[in-house]
C-alpha cells in the first residue's frame, strides 16, 4: 500500500467510527448545485456554509459547464429537486495556464506529468504520447469573467434545462476566499 492509501483509509475508519450521517435524504436539503473547480484550494462545503446532504456539488477542470456537467445539473434539477444553479471559477486557475494547442502538443509527446515555468509547459519525457489529445475541446480560460458569462449562457440556453431556473455567476478569490459575483452573468441567468 502507498503512504497516500492508508492515509485515506485511516481517515476513513476514523470517519466512520462517528459516522451519523446514514439518514439523510437524497435530494439535497437546501435545494441547489454548484458547478465549481476541482481545485484543491475550493472548499465548497466551507465557503458556501454547507453541511453534508445540503447541496450538490459537481466538479471539474475549471468549474466548466461541459455536456457532463450540464448532465448532473439537469439530473439535480429534474430527479432531485434543485431550484437554484451556482457556477462558481476562481483566480489564479490553472486552466489559464495552457490553451487547447498546448495541452493537445503535451499529450503527443508523452503522457507523463508535464512542467511548468517561466517560460511556459514542457514535458519530461518524449514517446509514450497520444495525438488524441488534438480532438478534445479542453475548455481553458483565458478571462474569468468571461467564462463564467459564457457557462451560465451555455446552461440557461440548453435545451434541456428549464428556464425559470437560476443560474447565479461568480468568482472564488483564492486569496480572500470571497466570492465575487459577475454581475453580467448572474443577469443572464435570470
Amino acid at each position: 500500500m502507498t503512504k497516500i492509501l492508508n492515509e485515506v483509509l485511516s481517515a476513513n475508519r476514523d470517519y466512520v467510527a462517528g459516522f451519523d450521517k446514514g439518514d439523510l435524504a437524497m435530494p439535497p436539503a437546501r435545494q441547489f448545485a454548484i458547478l465549481t473547480c476541482m481545485d484543491a484550494r475550493l472548499d465548497p462545503a466551507k465557503y458556501a456554509g454547507l453541511s453534508e446532504g445540503d447541496a450538490h456539488v459537481i466538479r471539474n477542470a475549471g468549474g466548466r459547464a461541459s455536456d457532463d456537467a450540464i448532465r448532473s445539473l439537469v439530473i439535480s434539477y429534474k430527479l432531485l429537486g434543485t431550484r437554484e444553479w451556482f457556477v462558481i471559477h476562481h483566480t489564479d486557475c490553472g486552466m489559464e495556464t495552457f490553451n487547447n494547442e498546448i495541452m493537445s502538443d503535451l499529450l503527443a509527446s508523452s503522457l507523463k506529468t508535464a512542467s511548468v515555468d517561466s517560460e511556459g509547459w514542457h514535458d519530461c519525457c518524449e514517446g509514450g504520447g497520444s495525438t488524441d489529445g488534438k480532438y478534445i475541446n479542453w475548455l481553458t480560460i483565458k478571462d474569468q469573467a468571461e467564462s463564467v458569462l459564457e457557462d451560465v449562457k451555455r446552461i440557461k440556453a440548453h435545451p434541456l434545462v428549464p428556464s425559470d431556473i437560476p443560474v447565479y455567476g461568480y468568482i472564488y478569490d483564492v486569496k480572500s476566499g470571497q466570492l465575487c459575483e459577475v454581475p453580467e452573468a448572474t443577469a443572464a441567468g435570470k
